[in-house]
């Protein structure tokens, strides 16, 4: 498959005070903390949702931002879901139906402000002006496939650190792949084969060779049957096999944890490893580090090659985080189930310790789109300047930025 080049952007750099004066977005100011939001009022789809964390939406002039678009009742969470983008350079958004995506598979080529996804055994990407056609990349090999349709060829793309290929974690019947695609569209390169569910694969930031990747619950295609993960994170490099970040189990007294919302009949059961309390990790942006929410204790940071982790922000009901290049702050939501009133978004501030609500109190989500996974989600992006989450306080599922420089001034 021959390679083809796509030359690097070439428009103004969108600063915070291009976003915050579009014309596009909406003012909306938690009642509680005061903090203000900008909520994108321009709508092409009912549904407007912001990318899965761990995946970067802006493009690094700061010109085009994706975002995911449903139109329910079509689609959910696995597959559906198509791509909008918004130009600043232009304040005009635009939505392209031929990009419908498996899984939260989009990434976005911050120079080119190009967006690659998945669909079926493929992938492909198109550039973000409107007149673009999308361009096959890469395909999963027919011969691993084996007439199977995958129920994931990526949970979330990510580049190398060399932006030479895109990693996948296919899930195929009762298999699991790990490996990478090359840009260029030669050859898929597999890693290694699993047997039992691995995926939320990251590249290393600064080393192609090396891959995040995470134990996972799954399903039985067959029986329904549920299998619950038991050690959540490892790493792979390329050439060996898989290894855990924590080889040996973590004692702890048994305590219950809840079934996983995602399954229907999903029921609480105990545990006494910590490890099986592991979960949404994301490498650090040098790459010296991996963060993941350690549930019911908080945000935790583990150096590679340690064994010992540090506990950057208590809290015992935390969902998922992000954290920003220097490390000094952090984001996160808080959806526990068994409490909807207590569903925010909270930014930390590490230097000083302090805490301030994005949003205080998030709606509960309609029965009828649970089925897309609308969990806030919150990313530093735009060079951390700003973060951006997904919101329901309208009353619809809505993207929505604040400025990381006002937090950081609310909790100095």
């Amino acid at each position: 498959m021959p390679a083809v080049r796509t030359a690097p952007l070439r428009s103004r750099t969108t600063s915070t005070h291009a976003l915050e004066t579009s014309p596009l977005f909406t003012h909306w100011k938690d009642p509680q903390s005061g903090v203000e939001s900008f909520l994108l009022s321009k709508r092409v789809a009912p549904f407007q949702q912001t990318f899965y964390f761990v995946n970067t939406s802006f493009s690094h002039d700061g010109r085009y931002y994706w975002f995911y678009c449903a139109f329910p009742p079509a689609g959910n969470a696995n597959q559906g879901r198509s791509l909008a983008v918004i130009d600043f350079a232009e304040n005009r958004v635009h939505h392209f139906p031929e990009t419908v995506f498996t899984d939260a598979s989009p990434a976005v080529d911050t120079a080119t402000g190009e967006v690659y996804w998945c669909v079926g055994l493929e992938i492909w990407k198109r550039r973000p002006e409107p007149d673009a056609t999308p361009v096959l990349v890469n395909r999963f090999p027919s011969e691993l496939a084996r007439n199977r349709r995958p129920w994931r060829l990526a949970t979330h793309m990510t580049f190398s650190a060399d932006h030479k290929a895109l990693n996948l974690d296919v899930e195929i019947g009762k298999e699991w792949y790990i490996g990478h695609a090359p840009l260029d569209g030669s050859d898929f390169v597999l890693w290694q084969k699993f047997d039992h569910c691995y995926n939320h694969a990251q590249f290393s930031p600064v080393d192609p060779d090396l891959q995040l990747i995470a134990e996972d619950h799954s399903v039985n295609p067959l029986t329904g049957e549920i299998t619950h993960y038991e050690n959540r994170l490892w790493v792979i490099r390329h050439g060996q096999q898989a290894q855990p970040l924590f080889p040996k189990p973590l004692i702890a007294a048994a305590h219950v944890r809840g079934g996983n919302p995602h399954y229907v009949g999903d029921t609480a059961h105990a545990v006494t490893d910590e490890r099986s309390m592991h979960g949404h990790e994301w490498w650090g942006r040098d790459g010296r580090h991996i963060w993941y929410v350690h549930y019911h204790r908080g945000i935790e940071r583990l150096r590679l090659g340690e064994l010992e982790p540090e506990l950057m922000w208590p809290h015992a009901s935390l969902s998922h985080a992000h954290a920003d290049a220097t490390e000094r702050y952090l984001v996160a939501d808080r959806i526990p189930d068994e409490d909807p009133s207590m569903r925010q978004i909270i930014f930390r501030n590490l230097m000083t310790g302090r805490e301030v609500n994005i949003v205080s109190r998030l709606p509960s989500l309609p029965p009828g789109l649970t089925r897309y996974h609308v969990h806030p989600h919150p990313q530093f992006c735009l060079q951390d300047r700003m973060i951006a989450y997904t919101t329901l306080v309208r009353g619809m599922v809505d993207v929505a930025f604040v400025p990381v420089e006002a937090l950081i001034a609310q909790t100095a």
